[in-house]
């Protein structure tokens, strides 16, 4: 049984079915501008496509389907695939008609229609779902209570140099994964622009991690991620300094208690730190920034990198930026981290497993933003916060006061109220 589906000029003007089966339940809808096809629910196992059309170019959209859309690099039409198909392979001959192309579906079996395989991989999807939040809790949560052990309780004072091995376990991993694994596609700098682009948006994700890790010298961690759930307050200010972009009053109102129970948890904080209070802030502002600098640097479709390829460009540019400060500022750290590891060789289990972990954050972070919703992240992210406050607490039994819970917990309140705001606004 063979399908063949002529789109013209991106519009269905007809569909032709081999087989005898009938084809059924075809129709052509709009979602924004490019016009889809749907099909039924068959499996498939080789796609030819004839013409200019790549898979490279393919994406999720939010439809009701959960569709996967291969769509063409340059023409206007697009064909909507349920995600669930296997496709085993994917052929573009150089056959380039700008009018016309011709897709040709070929069914696992040519006498049997097979049924609908979602029932039957849901929960094992579920379970996958499920096993990559907890790694990326794990990861997150991990590495940053190793990172307060090293710099507080262990006394390693070193946090320039532990960003410099968190950042080289990015690059070697990174490199692994995009250039061997084939985890996802990799993307090249195009012009020195770009690349310079990249080099300051590296810069500034160096001073948000080490000032992070240098706050955790003086703060709880508790503390700590209080501070951090402001990141959306600092967001908006640096949107509208540098884009003039106005959000919904109702979204800076949220503003008000995300701030507000930041300045209680402080008041409330048995262990605060006027130092790394304000280390703290800067972390969390220059994270920020970051966010809204790479919106404007790489906006454009040719620019533009997934966090993966990012990484693998940035964590290389950051060892640059880091080996001279760390030199520097924290004078024969190699040679003191050798005479440590001759007094205990845990520390140097600690710092690779630590580097390790560094990677698996930005790695796990990727493949559940990749399989969920942004309004599940929003979620996840926000819990993930709250559980590092309860582990960090067991853990380190650092003290904590009804004041400073309170605070933080108007603070999360409100970062959920701007996220659910910003949704209303789009």
């Amino acid at each position: 049984m063979d399908w063949i589906l002529i789109l013209i000029s991106g519009k269905v003007k007809k569909h032709v079915m081999r087989g005898k089966y009938s084809f059924g339940g075809g129709r052509s809808y709009r979602v924004g501008l490019p016009p889809l096809l749907i099909l039924p629910s068959w499996r498939v196992q080789k796609v030819q496509c004839f013409g200019n059309w790549s898979r490279n170019d393919s994406k999720v959209i939010g439809d009701n389907r959960g569709s996967m859309v291969v769509k063409a690099a340059s023409e206007g039409g697009a064909i909507s695939l349920p995600k669930h198909w296997p496709l085993s392979k994917i052929q573009h001959p150089a056959i380039n008609n700008n009018k016309v192309h011709n897709f040709l579906l070929k069914s696992q079996d040519p006498e049997e229609k097979l049924q609908d395989p979602v029932p039957r991989m849901k929960g094992s999807s579920r379970f996958f779902t499920v096993g990559l939040v907890a790694s990326w809790y794990s990861s997150n949560i991990g590495v940053l209570l190793l990172n307060k052990y090293l710099l507080s309780n262990y006394g390693f004072k070193y946090p320039i140099f532990l960003t410099m091995c968190h950042m080289t376990a990015c690059s070697l991993f990174s490199y692994v994964a995009i250039a061997w694994m084939k985890v996802v596609p990799l993307q090249t700098i195009r012009s020195r622009v770009q690349f310079f682009k990249i080099s300051a948006l590296s810069l500034i994700f160096c001073v948000s991690v080490v000032f992070g890790n240098v706050s955790l010298r003086y703060l709880p961690v508790s503390f700590n991620q209080a501070i951090g759930a402001t990141t959306p307050f600092f967001t908006a200010v640096f949107a509208y300094l540098m884009t003039f972009k106005r959000e919904a009053w109702l979204t800076y109102l949220t503003l008000v208690p995300v701030v507000t129970g930041v300045i209680i948890a402080s008041g409330g904080e048995p262990s605060f730190h006027l130092f790394g209070f304000i280390i703290c802030v800067a972390a969390t502002a220059a994270r920020a920034l970051k966010s809204v600098l790479q919106g404007i640097l790489l906006s454009s479709e040719g620019e533009k990198l997934n966090s993966m390829n990012l990484l693998l460009y940035m964590a290389p540019m950051a060892v640059v930026f880091l080996l001279p400060a760390t030199l520097i500022m924290e004078e024969n750290v190699v040679g003191i981290t050798l005479a440590l590891a001759r007094d205990d060789s845990k520390i140097i289990w600690y710092l690779l497993f630590n580097s390790a972990l560094a990677y698996f954050v930005n790695l796990t972070n990727f493949l559940v933003t990749k399989h969920t919703s942004a309004l599940t992240l929003q979620v996840l992210g926000n819990a993930k916060g709250a559980v590092a406050v309860v582990v960090s607490i067991l853990i380190f039994r650092n003290p904590v006061s009804v004041t400073g819970m309170m605070g933080y917990t108007l603070t999360v309140f409100g970062v959920i109220l701007y996220s659910d705001a910003k949704k209303r606004t789009k």
